[in-house]
């Protein structure tokens, strides 16, 4: 017999019998007799082909067209490196970076990058050590690694936190994108520019005609690296953002029209205090990928630690420039001035030549690039509740119905979210710090810190890095805190005077 059917990859059969896919019932399919026998002779060493009488008993017991994953010589079909880097990238670089320009603003030039620099590092390491322990432990998601470390309920725990954080995000995305497209309270919508008011600007229209055209074919793909090219053009558009940002401030800058910017933090005041607990975690929260790294290794082509590590260094590197970037040109151009949300610095004019084109370019573009990284957020989102609901099913991949469905069902809840959360600090306020910073960091650091002295141990250098990451997610924890409360004692005094003023009215009036 010729060797087209004498190899079975052994990643298959791991996977294959780690997740219980060969099950046993009333009777044992062919095939999976076959892949048991397979990686029975693979444990001893290798697979002989004359050992098999294909004549004899091969043509009348199994059927080739039902054998999974089996080739001739060794290929292994799966992402490109670049594709992988593309799409953990995309998860990187979301609504997020439309704030870093304002984390500018309170932390002055020098720091700012410093932190952006510092943040990416950090965030790369925690990477690393999910992928060096998910392969250790042969876990094919965040929530299983997650497992070996803190048992089942912590692997709950951090699904419920992965479902939470992404379904949020996505929440977020649409509510700006019904801004930027029908505007807003203190923004004017595209199409308001466009075509005035009218039935064309009604805002829940337009998010639902976004996600049934746009949103829900690339959302009901079943593998991430089918995301690859959709991903690629998100960061490009993010490139595009960043050049004309660069563009427009070096024309100002040449016209002297850019004031002098601000190199260290500004601690003259409660308020820049305050500011500064704000910052930190938003700084922190610019690099949370850490829930799609399982779904990327997994479909990543020869996968191995050093190549997904490769993957997570180009990522932090790419992100770290285009970060950095965002945020220098944002605040040089804009200044003092900057908004929290940069994008709705675009709404006014820009003191040059063709600056109601560029406000559009920039506007379209980051629509374009929000409806790009939707489906990569999604695709975790959906792996995560099906583990959490239907753990003992086949993968998705199999269950087409399952999938369609499960992206059906997201897609209405994000939706109704969209429309009934008012903005996206509402929608902030149910993520937050807490589910973001521990799955970038509370989660990698306590795996390393678990499975370290199981085999495999840190070395000091890991260890201290482990512990930083704690140490980080609590002072953020902290930061969270403060700011909470403040503007708790903010409203309540604000609320409290607004009923003085009520009550005091009608003694006015007569």
């Amino acid at each position: 017999m010729d060797n087209n059917y004498s190899r079975i990859s052994s990643s298959f059969v791991e996977t294959q019998l780690h997740d219980g896919d060969i099950k046993s019932g009333a009777r044992e399919s062919k095939d999976a007799v076959f892949t048991k026998l397979m990686s029975s002779d693979q444990e001893l060493g290798h697979i002989k082909s004359k050992s098999l009488n294909v004549d004899d008993d091969i043509d009348d017991d199994l059927d080739f067209d039902n054998i999974p994953f089996v080739a001739s010589g060794n290929t292994n079909s799966g992402s490109s490196l670049y594709s992988a880097v593309f799409n953990l990238t995309t998860t990187v670089v979301g609504a997020g970076i439309m704030a870093l320009p304002a984390t500018m603003k309170v932390l002055g030039l020098f720091v700012g990058l410093v932190f952006i620099i510092l943040m990416g590092i950090l965030s790369e390491i925690s990477i690393e050590f999910l992928v060096r322990f998910t392969v250790q432990y042969k876990a094919t998601s965040y929530g299983e690694v997650v497992q070996h470390a803190l048992g089942k309920r912590g692997r709950i725990l951090s699904e419920i936190f992965i479902v939470l954080n992404n379904a949020g995000m996505l929440i977020v995305y649409l509510i700006i994108m019904g801004d930027v497209m029908s505007g807003s309270l203190h923004h004017v919508g595209i199409f308001d520019q466009w075509l005035g008011h009218g039935v064309w600007d009604h805002r829940k229209m337009l998010i639902l005609a976004v996600m049934l055209f746009f949103l829900a074919p690339l959302c009901a793909l079943d593998k991430i690296d089918s995301l690859s090219l959709t991903s690629a053009a998100s960061v490009a558009l993010a490139v595009i953002f960043v050049l004309v940002a660069f563009v427009v401030a070096f024309i100002k800058l040449v016209e002297g029209k850019i004031e002098a910017p601000r190199f260290t933090p500004d601690f003259g005041s409660t308020k820049a205090i305050l500011d500064l607990l704000v910052v930190i975690p938003i700084m922190s929260n610019a690099y949370v990928c850490h829930f799609n790294v399982q779904p990327i290794y997994n479909e990543l082509e020869g996968r191995s630690p050093e190549k997904m590590n490769r993957v997570g260094r180009i990522t932090s590197a790419l992100c770290v420039f285009v970060y950095a970037s965002t945020a220098m040109a944002g605040y040089l151009l804009f200044g003092e001035a900057t908004e929290s949300d940069v994008l709705t610095n675009f709404d006014k004019d820009l003191g040059i030549r063709f600056s109601t084109a560029l406000n559009y370019i920039v506007r379209v573009g980051y629509i374009l690039h929000l409806l790009l990284v939707f489906p990569v957020i999604h695709f975790s989102l959906r792996q995560t509740v099906d583990n959490l609901l239907f753990k003992a099913s086949p993968p998705l991949t199999e269950s087409r119905k399952r999938c369609l469905t499960l992206t059906g069902v997201l897609l209405a809840v994000i939706y109704f979210g969209s429309t009934m959360i008012p903005n996206i600090w509402t929608a902030f306020k149910f993520t937050g710090a807490t589910t973001a910073v521990s799955l970038g960091y509370t989660f990698p650091a306590i795996v390393a810190l678990r499975l370290g002295k199981q085999g495999g141990g840190l070395s000091l250098s890991e260890k201290l890095l482990s512990w930083l990451m704690l140490i980080l997610a609590i002072l953020i924890l902290y930061c969270r805190a403060r700011v909470a409360l403040h503007s708790s004692e903010d409203e309540f005094q604000g609320s409290f005077r607004g009923n003085s003023i009520t009550n005091a009215s009608p003694q006015t009036g007569s």
